[in-house]
């Protein structure tokens, strides 16, 4: 596994200088954004079986141990008050659990009893897809909930930053950028988990859009869940109408808070129900909205 091996560019790391340690970090970081990009197509082809997913009703699960089970609860959280999606919607879970997500768990990457729990405890079906999130590609919670899940005839993906990986021949869509041998042999914290992030944002921001949730490139289904985000909201409202922010403040009011449906009334000088109901027909797709005669 590369992601295992000395790195000879850090190997006087331990000799280096403060400014010296932050060139030769940031010199490597440089070859991520690279590594990731070489994964485009596989990862379009992972967003659109995603969204294929989320329209069937599905859910986008995250499977991981460690720093790659961090960044998929992380990413999991983040969407509801970003795209204003449901908190089951996609779902992130981590070997060892919530305390995982704190501090180490001995040996809980090792359990393949508790991935296939985990999985269960959830009810994971079919029209659900797992991402499973593995560095090393051969993680053994992570490999027994991708068979799990296979066995339902879900849609599986695997996101590892070695090639090749026991996670190649598991799953329907590979996402594998190999970044190399880390800073530090084996912290996959360090190269490997900015990559794994990245790669996450594709994802969930990519289903997203497919499925409504951005107008432009304006998060529309902003949930303003403190006082910072109210204002966004109003600037949301000015920008995308020729509401001045005191008319704007009221229509989301009456809107209940809901963006899209704000935008459809001044937009389309219709009711609230009927903006609603505009919405509604076109899947929640505000353009598609807009659009309608």
């Amino acid at each position: 596994m590369t992601t295992e091996l000395p790195n000879p560019e850090t190997a006087a790391i331990d000799r280096a200088s403060s400014a010296e340690i932050v060139e030769l970090i940031n010199r490597q970081d440089g070859v991520v954004a690279e590594a990731v990009g070489t994964q485009k197509v596989v990862i379009a082809e992972a967003i659109d079986r995603i969204a294929a997913g989320l329209a069937a009703g599905g859910r986008l699960v995250y499977l991981g141990a460690g720093t790659s089970g961090r960044l998929g609860v992380l990413d999991a959280s983040e969407c509801p008050p970003t795209f204003g999606s449901a908190p089951e919607t996609v779902v992130g879970l981590i070997a060892g659990g919530p305390a995982a997500l704190t501090r180490a768990i001995e040996g809980a990457e090792d359990d393949e009893a508790a991935a296939v729990a985990d999985l269960r405890a959830i009810e994971f079906h079919s029209r659900d897809v797992l991402v499973g999130i593995a560095t090393s590609g051969q993680t053994p919670y992570v490999l027994s909930g991708i068979r799990y899940a296979r066995s339902l005839g879900a849609v599986t993906i695997g996101l590892t930053c070695n090639a090749p990986s026991a996670m190649h021949e598991l799953v329907d869509v590979i996402i594998a950028p190999v970044v190399g041998p880390e800073v530090i042999a084996g912290s996959t914290r360090m190269k490997a988990g900015t990559a794994t992030k990245m790669v996450l944002n594709m994802l969930t921001t990519g289903a997203m859009i497919r499925r409504g949730k951005v107008y432009g490139n304006w998060m529309v289904d902003l949930r303003a869940t403190n006082a910072k985000l109210r204002r966004r909201c109003v600037r949301m409202v000015c920008r995308l109408t020729d509401l001045d922010e005191s008319a704007a403040r009221e229509l989301l009011l009456q809107s209940d808070g809901q963006l899209k449906t704000a935008i459809v009334a001044a937009r389309c000088g219709v009711s609230i129900e009927e903006a609603r109901a505009r919405l509604l027909t076109a899947s929640g797709h505000l353009r598609s909205a807009l659009e309608q005669p």
